[in-house]
């Protein structure tokens, strides 16, 4: 089983659905709390999912379930809490979620994770595919 993750800040539309298109991915699941921002671009939920299909050939998900509440995000990103901080925050809300058994492993079976930051070192797309492969057998992960 292999998820990818990508993140479309600083990429160029032609990069952003090449790295998509190369990998192969049958889905994209949007992990964003907000999918519709005016800063999204061509990312922003009903766009992203027409150039999904038409230039990738794959499918659209939006999936709450792995996206961080308002308030610990609002927290990391406005209010100056540290990255250890959000990180332990976001791993807990996800155990207490239990996602690795209300989120299908076929869901996420050959799928991408996206948010919005450029890198995954300090996002939660990262943290949700790691925290998932100590729970799922077999499960690799590929940052695009």
């Amino acid at each position: 089983m292999k998820v990818y993750t990508i993140g479309f800040t600083k990429k160029s539309a032609e990069t952003f659905f090449g790295l998509l298109r190369k990998s192969g991915a049958e889905r994209l699941v949007d992990v964003r709390l907000n999918n519709v921002s005016q800063l999204a671009g061509f990312a922003k939920r009903d766009d992203l999912a027409y150039f999904l299909a038409e230039l990738c050939g794959m499918g659209y998900q939006h999936e709450l379930e792995l996206a961080p509440t308002k308030s610990m995000l609002d927290d990391y990103k406005k209010h100056g809490a540290s990255w250890a901080d959000y990180e332990r925050w976001f791993l807990d809300l996800i155990a207490a979620r239990q996602i690795e058994t209300r989120i299908s492993r076929e869901a996420l079976d050959n799928s991408v994770l996206l948010c919005s930051e450029d890198a995954p070192h300090h996002c939660h797309r990262r943290l949700v595919a790691e925290y998932l492969a100590d729970r799922w057998d077999d499960l690799t992960i590929e940052h695009l």
